[in-house]
């Protein structure tokens, strides 16, 4: 079983992003089990989102403790101290950055994905939601699952061509301009 944690703000996109990312797996034949944990529900304040998959069914019903990877949607939350709490061996760090200087090596860490995700949604999407682009690093910088999943999964989420079309783009151009580091 693979274990995700995503990290960001509320109005980012983490919880939407984790139940695309179930779904981007449901397409790949995958069980699946997504769902979000929010402390104040309020724009702006820390929000922690999970997703996990495997081959058979799926019967842990609680938090991530111990993630395969984590995904940050928010460079801003690094600071906290219980980000990288319970990595396990040989883990996988998705962080939405423009800066590479943000990472330091982990010894849980073996592979570390940096995209401008904020920059690529403004860009494309028009708005700072980078979810859809950190999927699609995701796919790139794991090789858990397809780009090609990841936008199937996009229509069951985003209603209107123009802005599925916005996703799309933003969901290829992550995958695409993700930087890989390996340590």
């Amino acid at each position: 079983m693979k274990e995700i944690r995503f990290h960001g703000r509320g109005g980012q996109g983490a919880v939407m992003a984790a139940k695309m990312l179930a779904s981007a797996l449901l397409v790949e034949g995958k069980h699946v089990a997504s769902f979000p944990m929010y402390g104040f529900e309020r724009r702006g304040a820390p929000v922690v989102a999970f997703t996990r998959f495997d081959d058979k069914p799926i019967r842990e019903k609680t938090q991530v403790y111990n993630p395969d990877c984590i995904i940050v949607i928010d460079p801003g939350l690094l600071t906290l101290p219980t980000l990288f709490t319970g990595l396990k061996p040989n883990s996988i760090f998705i962080l939405n950055t423009a800066k590479k200087e943000y990472i330091q090596p982990n010894p849980a860490l073996k592979t570390c994905g940096l995209v401008n995700a904020t920059g690529i949604a403004v860009q494309e999407i028009g708005r700072d939601i980078p979810n859809t682009c950190l999927l699609g690093a995701f796919a790139a910088a794991t090789g858990w699952l397809s780009l090609d999943a990841v936008l199937k999964s996009l229509p069951e989420y985003l209603s209107g061509a123009d802005i599925l079309q916005k996703n799309i783009k933003s969901a290829e151009r992550g995958y695409k301009e993700v930087e890989v580091i390996k340590w």
